[in-house]
């Protein structure tokens, strides 16, 4: 909004030159989710308090998880707020990449807030099978508009390859399903994680704030030929989106460290995780996705071989529990210490992600 309102008026006076900048809006699309968390995040969680809105934990889960109970739930607006409001004020709206990230966080976020409240209202939230269709039906909206709008023309149905330069795979009509597939396992991924305080939104943040930085060398022609990776035009604009998930993602775990004062429930979790396939998808990077989210991708593979060798074992588990934080926490490490070790390796993983732009 800023940057349309603004932009024009440089003309007159040079110093809104700068809100052509996108290094310049993303920084402070990033302090503005931050702030608007801090100040609208109290106020969310007393609501949800007085409507009691809270968790129920499930019986199957460790121990030390029945304190927790009580807690309020759909924090997830919190982090919703605290990106749409600054993608909106600082971001070029009549940009196509910002405009299909909006789209994901809404659908998914509106999709999962209505899980919750099924849940809080009736006790049992819309099923796998709901969600699923949910998200199969936005990848499909995303996957078309790629292909008959692409972004550059000749690569609407390419991704970028790891390690390999100036090389791409074209799946053909095919790539609709493998998009479906990223854009619904990111958003069940993050949701699988989502079970320590602070846990995801952790990991969420650092994700994002390597997408951040892929959009913006991706967007930018001059690096982008140095780094021999795909030049899409206008992708840098992502980078606004990428900093406001990772200030908003900041500003929640404040109220998400443990313990944790509310939890961000599906509203969050599924919005997020879409929204971070979704950024992948974009910049023609879904390959790396695997190792930039690697953490996610090891909970989510951790429930699935879980589910196949007890079927295969007629009842044995290869974990002690699925996802796989919750393997540690029985093996006896503190809910803190999976927490952050969890980031460190999310760190690592989001490093060597973006190192290999120049192992090519």
């Amino acid at each position: 909004m800023l940057y349309l309102l603004l932009v024009p008026l440089a003309k007159y006076v040079s110093f809104f030159n700068i809100f052509r900048y996108i290094t310049f809006r993303a920084a402070y699309g990033a302090v503005t989710a931050l702030i608007l968390s801090f100040v609208a995040g109290p106020a969310i969680i007393r609501r949800l308090k007085r409507l009691k809105v809270s968790e129920t934990i499930n019986d199957d889960l460790p121990e030390g998880h029945r304190s927790k109970s009580g807690t309020p739930t759909m924090g997830g607006l919190i982090v919703l707020l605290a990106i749409v409001a600054p993608v909106l004020l600082w971001a070029d709206l009549g940009n196509r990449f910002i405009q299909l990230m909006l789209i994901t966080t809404l659908w998914l976020g509106g999709m999962g807030f209505a899980d919750d409240l099924m849940k809080f209202r009736r006790g049992k939230g819309m099923g796998g099978r709901y969600k699923l269709l949910g998200q199969f039906l936005l990848g499909l909206v995303v996957g078309l508009s790629l292909i008959f709008y692409p972004f550059k023309e000749g690569y609407a149905t390419r991704t970028s390859l790891l390690f390999l330069k100036n090389y791409f795979l074209d799946f053909g009509w095919f790539y609709i399903p493998m998009l479906v597939i990223v854009i619904v396992g990111a958003s069940n991924a993050v949701n699988l994680a989502d079970g320590l305080d602070g846990l995801a939104i952790g990991m969420v943040a650092i994700a994002f704030g390597a997408y951040a930085v892929l959009a913006y060398l991706t967007g930018h022609a001059r690096i982008s030929e140095y780094l021999n990776i795909l030049f899409l035009p206008g992708a840098g604009e992502l980078s606004v989106y990428c900093l406001a998930v990772v200030g908003a993602s900041l500003g929640f775990l404040w109220f998400n460290s443990n313990p944790a004062q509310v939890f961000m429930g599906d509203t969050g979790s599924l919005a997020l995780g879409g929204a971070m396939g979704t950024a992948a998808v974009l910049v023609k990077h879904e390959m790396l996705l695997l190792i930039i989210g690697g953490v996610f991708v090891l909970e989510a593979v951790s429930v699935i071989v879980q589910v196949l060798y007890f079927k295969k074992t007629h009842g044995r588990r290869l974990f002690r529990m699925a996802p796989l934080h919750h393997h540690f926490e029985l093996m006896g490490l503190s809910e803190q210490k999976i927490v952050v070790r969890f980031w460190i390796v999310a760190i690592l993983c989001a490093l060597v992600g973006l190192s290999t732009l120049k192992i090519r």
